[in-house]
């Protein structure tokens, strides 16, 4: 028979995707994991994992085994909150990928959400859209807040939450004017410091330079706003940031913020989940706590 250990064992290598940091989180040893996994396997007389010097993924077989036992460990933590919320009181652990646009509203509504529901903890990880969506797959995630373009509504449930909004950030030496608004080829024209090509704002930023006929002059490339924020802060470059994360920050002292427009730019923000009937008490709070429940 095949047990919860086993279905367990089996969930947390494919989040992690390494032998070690599975082994790790189930709490065992790396050869008394591994040697679990082979006991599986022999007991149903098929590989389930590709070895070789690392992990290399699941076999065919072992991806069916996984689409059964992820349904199964997600009925378990569902039974696990409905237990530990007969009273009433919606607790457990919400893990909330998020990406770095949206840290600013995603610690707003954590701060709302812990208000009404002090018994939740909240995991929150800033990650590319992608590895959101990934995330979510493999139940890294419980829900994400991520572009909802480009996401199909098979795979996840998308809800809209807000419209992001560029500004352009920069040192009052170096701001086309001191107040007003910004033309994304002016903000070409800069030094800017963005976020890595790898993540999807920085895809949409470049997208539009190129659709206005600039070449934006990068200076620097970091995995998080907090770098490029305080490069303009201390005069080196500008960056472009989003409107609410801006809000969320409040102003800060020698620096000059400008809408940009021409063209004028919005993309969805979207909270993402994976189908689940019914949903983890943990995200439905958080739903309720975006009012995005019907």
């Amino acid at each position: 028979m095949i047990s919860l250990k086993d279905l367990e064992f089996l969930t947390s290598l494919a989040r992690h995707g390494h032998f070690a940091r599975a082994a790790e989180d189930c709490g065992v040893s790396q050869p008394a994991f591994s040697m679990r996994i082979r006991k599986l396997e022999e007991r149903l007389n098929a590989a389930i994992v590709k070895r070789g010097n690392r992990f290399q993924g699941f076999t065919p077989e072992g991806d069916a085994l996984m689409r059964h036992a992820r349904k199964i460990m997600d009925g378990v933590k569902l039974m696990e909150e409905e237990f530990r919320s007969a009273s009433g009181e919606v607790t457990g652990q919400l893990s909330l990928g998020v990406i770095p646009t949206a840290v600013g509203f995603a610690a707003e509504a954590v701060g709302r959400l812990r208000a009404e529901h002090p018994g939740i903890t909240v995991r929150l990880q800033t990650a590319s859209s992608l590895t959101i969506q990934q995330g979510l797959e493999k139940r890294v995630f419980d829900a994400g807040i991520s572009y909802g373009e480009g996401v199909s509504p098979e795979m996840l449930r998308v809800e809209a939450l807000y419209g992001e909004r560029y500004v352009l950030l920069a040192p009052k030496s170096l701001a086309p004017r001191q107040s007003g608004e910004a033309s994304w080829a002016e903000a070409a024209e800069l030094p800017l410091s963005l976020l890595e090509p790898s993540m999807q704002n920085r895809r949409i930023l470049d997208l539009v330079f190129r659709e206005v006929g600039a070449l934006p002059k990068v200076v620097a490339e970091t995995g998080e706003f907090t770098s490029s924020m305080l490069m303009a802060a201390s005069g080196v470059a500008a960056t472009v940031v989003p409107e609410g994360l801006l809000n969320s920050l409040g102003k800060m002292p020698g620096i000059v913020a400008l809408p940009l427009s021409d063209p004028p730019l919005e993309k969805d923000v979207s909270l993402l989940t994976p189908h689940r009937l019914p949903g983890l008490s943990t995200v439905e709070a958080l739903r309720r706590v975006l009012a995005l429940e019907k």
